[in-house]
C-alpha cells in the first residue's frame, strides 16, 4: 500500500484557554474520498486549515509528501486585492497545469473571469473559490462546506466533478447527499479527538450511534458521573434518530393529505370560505404574475392553495424568482395579475439566511429574553433562559456570549431559537440548514415535526426537503411554477429530472473545446408493486414490537441503574448489559425495517 500523502499526527490546539484539538489524527491517501464531520464548534475547520498549513498546531505534527499538491477552500474566501475574477482564479496555476481550464471552470458554473470580486454575491464568490481549488488539479483538495450559497444545479455539476477528479478528496459539509454520494470513508471529530470509519456516510450516523451507546453503557458500568447537560447534548443524538420514525410516519400522512388536496384543485379557480380563511386555509394564490420592467414574468399564472400544516419547499436554480415567489405567497409583495388570499389570524416569523437581524454587541441571553429578565415566553409557557438554551444544544455558561463571536452554526442555532419561540402559526425559513451540523438539522427536523402551524421554505439542501416537506413548488422555466407532492425526491420521480440551471442567453461557450459537462441523466423510477403478504404484515406488527423492545430496554436500563448492582452481584449485571445489548440491536433493526417498508408503501401508493 502506498504511504499516504498527507499526515496529521496527535494535533493539540486550544483557542485561548479552551483546549479545541486534543490529538486529533488525519491521513489521507492517494484518491482518497474523506468527510470530516462533527458537532459546530468541534474544531473541523481548524483541524481542516492544520491540513492546508494555514495553522500551526500547539503540538503534534504535519507531514505533506514532497512534491504532492495541495488546495484547500476555506468557508469565507477572501479576494481583496484582485482586479479580476480570473485573475484570482488563476493564481497557483503552475507551468504544468492547463492555462485554459481556469477559463472552463468559470464558464460551467456561470462567471465570465471579467467580474469585479468585490461585487460578488455570496454564491458567485462560493462558485470562483471553487474554480480558483479545481483549477490545478491538485493531489490533494481540501473542501470546507463547498456547497453553501450554491444553488442546486451548481451542487449537482460540483458531485459530478469531483466524483471525475483523481485526487484525494476531504470535505466537510452538513448536506446528507453531497456527502452520501462522494464519501468513500468517515473521519468524526468529537472531543479533540478522531475516529475514523472505512465505509461512506450511508452507514456514518448508525455507526456514531453504537459508539455513543457503548460510551453510556460504560459510564453506567463505572459509576461515573455525567454532567447532565453534556449527556443530553451528547447521548440524547441516538434518541432524536430514533424518533425520526414517528416523524417519517406522520410526515407521510401530511403528504398523502397534501396529494388529496393537489389532486382536488387542480388548476380551477379555487374558492374559500370565511371559516376557511380563519383556519384552514393559510392562503391562496389565483393566477398570480409578476415581472420586473420589461423583463419576461418571473411568475406566470400560478396558482395554489396552502392548508394549515402545510411544509412546503420552494427549488429552483439561482435567479429563478424563488424570493418573489414567496414574497407574493405572503403578502410582502403584490402581483402584477391574478390575487393572493391570506387567512386571517396569520402570525408570520421569518428567518432569513443572513443571520442579519442578530446584534454581534448583544448576549445569547438577552437575543432570546429580549433583554429582560432571565424568562422565555416559548409557546404561551414562561420557561427559564438556560432550559431554553439547553434545547438548542448551548451551554449554561454561553448566556452571556457575545453574539459576534459565535461560529456561523452557533448563529443559526440561536436564531431558530429566537424565531420558534416568537408566537407564530406560519414559519418562512430562507436556506435555514446553511452552517447547521448533522446534530443540529436532526434538531431542526424535529422541531419542525411538531411545529402545529404552516412552514413554507427556501432550501437547495435535498435531503432535508425530503425529510421535513409535504409538497415542493418547482421552477420549470419561463416564468412557470409546478407544485409536486412530497420531498425532493418525490418531485424528481414524478417530474423525471432535478433542478436545471436557469438558461442564461448568450451564454459564453467552453473554451479550447473542452466539453460542457453533460447533464446527468436521472435515474428511471423504481418499478412498483404491491406490498406482499409477508410485507403487510411486517409494516403491521412491527410497530407494537418496537412498543414492546422499548419497554424492555427502559426495565434493563432501570435494573442496571441499581446503586451498587455490579459490585453485589457482577454475574447479574453482566447478564442485565448483554440482555440490554440484543434487544437494543433487535430495536434498531425492527425500526429500520419499518422505516423500509413505510417508504416502500408510500411510494406504491403514492
Amino acid at each position: 500500500m502506498a504511504p499516504p500523502l498527507l499526515i496529521l499526527q496527535e494535533i493539540h490546539l486550544a483557542l485561548g484557554t479552551t483546549p479545541l484539538l486534543t490529538g486529533a489524527t488525519l491521513a489521507v491517501g492517494a484518491g482518497e474520498r474523506l468527510a470530516l464531520v462533527g458537532r459546530n464548534g468541534s474544531g473541523k475547520s481548524t483541524l481542516l486549515k492544520v491540513a492546508a498549513g494555514m495553522l500551526q498546531p500547539e503540538k503534534g505534527t504535519r507531514f505533506l509528501q514532497p512534491g504532492a499538491t495541495l488546495r484547500y477552500l476555506p468557508q469565507e474566501p477572501v479576494m481583496t486585492g484582485y482586479a479580476s475574477v480570473l485573475a484570482y482564479v488563476e493564481e497557483g496555476i503552475t507551468m504544468g497545469d492547463d492555462p485554459h481550464r481556469a477559463h472552463w471552470l468559470l464558464d460551467q458554473l456561470g462567471l465570465t473571469g471579467e467580474e469585479d470580486p468585490s461585487r460578488l454575491s455570496g454564491g458567485e464568490a462560493r462558485r470562483a473559490a471553487l474554480a480558483r481549488a479545481l483549477a490545478p488539479r491538485p493531489d490533494i483538495l481540501l473542501l470546507d462546506e463547498p456547497t453553501n450559497h450554491l444553488d442546486l444545479p451548481a451542487i449537482a455539476w460540483l458531485e459530478g466533478e469531483l466524483a471525475k477528479m483523481r485526487g484525494a478528496l476531504v470535505t466537510i459539509s452538513h448536506d446528507r447527499r453531497f456527502l452520501q454520494t462522494l464519501s468513500k470513508a468517515m473521519v468524526w471529530l468529537d472531543r479533540g479527538t478522531t475516529r475514523r470509519l472505512e465505509q461512506g456516510f450511508a452507514h456514518f450516523e448508525t455507526w456514531r450511534d453504537k459508539v455513543l451507546e457503548e460510551e453510556e453503557m460504560e459510564a453506567h458500568k463505572l459509576d461515573r458521573q455525567i454532567v447532565r447537560e453534556e449527556h443530553w447534548m451528547r447521548y440524547g443524538v441516538t434518541a432524536r434518530r430514533k424518533r425520526n420514525v414517528r416523524r417519517v410516519g406522520e410526515l407521510a400522512g401530511l403528504r398523502q393529505r397534501r396529494r388529496e388536496a393537489l389532486s382536488a384543485t387542480g388548476n380551477v379557480r379555487m374558492a374559500a370560505t370565511e371559516a376557511e380563511g380563519g383556519g384552514t386555509v393559510v392562503m391562496q394564490a389565483e393566477h398570480v404574475t409578476k415581472a420586473f420592467g420589461d423583463a419576461p414574468p418571473v411568475v406566470r399564472d400560478f396558482s395554489t392553495r396552502i392548508l394549515r400544516k402545510d411544509r412546503v419547499g420552494i427549488v429552483g436554480p439561482n435567479g429563478a424568482g424563488k424570493t418573489t415567489l414567496l414574497n407574493m405567497l405572503t403578502g410582502v409583495l403584490a402581483p402584477d395579475d391574478g390575487s393572493v388570499r391570506l387567512g386571517t389570524g396569520l402570525a408570520m416569523v421569518t428567518l432569513d439566511q443572513k443571520r442579519e437581524s442578530l446584534d454581534p454587541g448583544m448576549t445569547l441571553s438577552a437575543v432570546l429574553t429580549g433583554g429582560s429578565g432571565d424568562q422565555v415566553d416559548v409557546g404561551g409557557q414562561r420557561r427559564h433562559v438556560i432550559g431554553y438554551m439547553k434545547d438548542f444544544l448551548f451551554q449554561p455558561d454561553q448566556a452571556r456570549t457575545a453574539v459576534g463571536v459565535l461560529s456561523g452554526g452557533e448563529r443559526g442555532r440561536l436564531m431558530l431559537a429566537r424565531a420558534l419561540a416568537q408566537p407564530s402559526n406560519l414559519l418562512v425559513l430562507d436556506e435555514p440548514t446553511n452552517d447547521l451540523d448533522l446534530e443540529t438539522l436532526d434538531l431542526l427536523e424535529e422541531l419542525l415535526s411538531e411545529y402545529t402551524g404552516t412552514v413554507l421554505v427556501v432550501s437547495h439542501d435535498r435531503d432535508f426537503l425530503d425529510r421535513v416537506c409535504t409538497s415542493v413548488i418547482v421552477a420549470e422555466g419561463d416564468g412557470q411554477w409546478q407544485e409536486y407532492a412530497g420531498g425532493y425526491s418525490d418531485m424528481v420521480s414524478q417530474r423525471g429530472r432535478g433542478v436545471e440551471a436557469k438558461a442564461a442567453p448568450d451564454a459564453p461557450t467552453a473554451q479550447r473545446g473542452e466539453p460542457r459537462a453533460a447533464t446527468p441523466a436521472p435515474p428511471p423510477p423504481l418499478p412498483k408493486s404491491r406490498l406482499n403478504f409477508k410485507q403487510q404484515h411486517a409494516l403491521a406488527s412491527l410497530p407494537g414490537l418496537m412498543e414492546k423492545l422499548g419497554a424492555e430496554i427502559a426495565q434493563l436500563h432501570t435494573a442496571l441503574a441499581s446503586p451498587g448492582l455490579y459490585e453485589r452481584d457482577r454475574a447479574r449485571f453482566e447478564r442485565f448489559t448483554a440482555a440490554l445489548d440484543a434487544k437494543q440491536a433487535e430495536l434498531a433493526k425492527a425500526e429500520e425495517d419499518w422505516l423500509e417498508l413505510e417508504m416502500l408503501r408510500e411510494e406504491v401508493e403514492g
